[in-house]
């Protein structure tokens, strides 16, 4: 006898009730996360707090904070959430007020990589995040002390100690020390 999978939607999953994991939809199927470690939430702040206070002194969109799930493909539907995001004022303005979901990619997507993520799954998620429109994916590794930027799937730079991270044409003017990351 053949267990038979039943595709959850973006709505569906909006109902969910809070069961302390972080869920994600990918091609219509569930899949939780455990909260994120100490490490992890740290370096989630630091970057939180220096992006918003950029992007709000510059008036360039909205940060979004971990956990906000952004509706990548349809049918099957595809809902992933990254550590930190952020979108452009012109798409927010374009878009308007969202309940739900945020309709597509972020232009800047912040996968901080924890102690129990696989490798492969964080690049399947920058892959998605790139495929559905992303104009930038920053991977933060606390293990290696390396940050990863992504513009495309060939256009890949990676980061240490004494290098600063730039938002480039997706988040002008936003600078972070890789120092200031790790200190």
């Amino acid at each position: 006898m053949t267990a038979t999978v039943e595709r959850m939607t973006a709505e569906e999953l909006l109902r969910l009730p809070d069961d302390g994991f972080r869920c994600e939809l990918v091609r219509g199927k569930l899949r939780k996360r455990t909260l994120a470690g100490a490490e992890q939430g740290r370096l989630t702040v630091v970057l939180m707090v220096s992006l918003f206070q950029h992007v709000q002194d510059s008036k360039l969109g909205v940060a979004y904070a971990g956990g906000t799930g952004f509706l990548l493909s349809s049918d099957p539907d595809t809902v992933r959430a990254p550590d930190v995001a952020f979108v452009r004022r012109e798409r927010i303005e374009e878009v308007g007020a969202v309940e739900g979901y945020w309709p597509g990619a972020p232009d800047l997507a912040v996968e901080v990589v924890s102690p129990n993520d696989q490798y492969s799954e964080v690049e399947s998620k920058v892959a998605d995040w790139l495929e559905a429109g992303s104009r930038m994916v920053v991977v933060v590794d606390p293990r290696r002390r390396k940050v990863t930027v992504h513009r495309s799937r060939s256009d890949i730079r990676i980061l240490g100690i004494g290098e600063v991270l730039e938002g480039g044409e997706v988040v002008p003017g936003w600078k972070l020390p890789i120092d200031d990351l790790f200190a």
